[in-house]
């Protein structure tokens, strides 16, 4: 059974004055298995937060039909297997990180022993041991973001929803968050996420699709959608200039055309963790 079972999607909206007919949602099938994490992506206005709120049952669709886990979307059942993080945390500022996760497992009605055990497991997930008893108000907006994480994942839903996860994260928090999502998809949950950041998208989603005013322009698998058919790498170790003159007049030599010859060009966030790495060594070798 998929998590999520969307198909025919429409939505209407009239506008205050004019009364005008505007359509956010146009005809939208979505369907997303259990231990996939599935990416929404699209520019502002093209239809993702609307579609958001349609399968949390927050708007109901104009027409067309939703599914959560075989339930109607806003179902008590549905409702009960989804977490969700908005894209503004909105969280109680006077309560602490802890205090937070404790309060969002009491409305599950989780129970005291599995809710305190939970709490400092996600609490540990998501970098936040060290500043649990610190209150929200003192938080950065990065720290917020780990906690609404945290309180989406209390439950221990099947489906988690989350739009705009990794804003105001850091690199370290970025890495970290992206990680605890694909262990969260390993574990067999579903994870729906939109992103403004395409380099995040790439890395954590099995899946996209591609709303553009209100219509889905493109699904698929990310690795199948990224490859290009039409060009060919072959990697290997360095080797000297002669060689690679030969190697070079051996391709032209059968017709194929060469359009760069480089060393491979390292990612920026692997160079900023490969620094932060070597800093650390520096460092105990130093106190050692």
């Amino acid at each position: 059974m998929p998590v999520i079972d969307a198909r025919g999607l429409v939505k209407e909206f009239r506008t205050p004055l004019s009364r005008a007919i505007v359509r956010a949602v146009r005809g939208l099938d979505l369907r997303v298995e259990p231990g996939r994490v599935f990416g929404l992506l699209g520019p502002n206005g093209s239809g993702k937060t609307t579609t958001i709120l349609m399968l949390l049952g927050l708007l109901k669709p104009t027409s067309g039909r939703i599914e959560i886990l075989g339930y109607p979307a806003g179902h008590k059942e549905a409702r009960r297997a989804t977490g969700f993080l908005p894209e503004e945390t909105r969280l109680y500022e006077f309560l602490t990180g802890a205090e937070t996760l404790d309060f969002v497992g009491r409305l599950f009605s989780i129970p005291r022993a599995e809710r305190r055990r939970r709490r400092d497991e996600l609490l540990q997930r998501t970098g936040m041991w060290e500043t649990r008893n610190r209150r929200l108000a003192t938080y950065s907006k990065g720290m917020a973001r780990r906690i609404g994480l945290a309180q989406a994942l209390i439950a221990k839903p099947k489906l988690v929803v989350l739009d705009e996860p990794t804003s105001g994260l850091d690199p370290v928090g970025n890495r970290e968050v992206r990680q605890l999502l694909r262990e969260v998809a390993a574990e067999g949950a579903a994870v729906l996420l939109t992103s403004h950041i395409l380099g995040d998208v790439a890395e954590v989603c099995d899946a996209i699709a591609i709303l553009h005013e209100g219509r889905k322009i493109l699904e698929g698998d990310v690795a199948g959608l990224l490859a290009d058919a039409r060009r060919l790498i072959w990697e290997t170790d360095a080797v000297g200039e002669e060689r690679r003159a030969r190697i070079e007049a051996l391709l032209e030599s059968e017709g194929v055309v060469l359009h760069r010859t480089a060393p491979p060009r390292a990612t920026l966030e692997a160079l900023f963790f490969e620094a932060l790495a070597r800093d650390a060594r520096d460092v105990g070798g130093h106190k050692a």
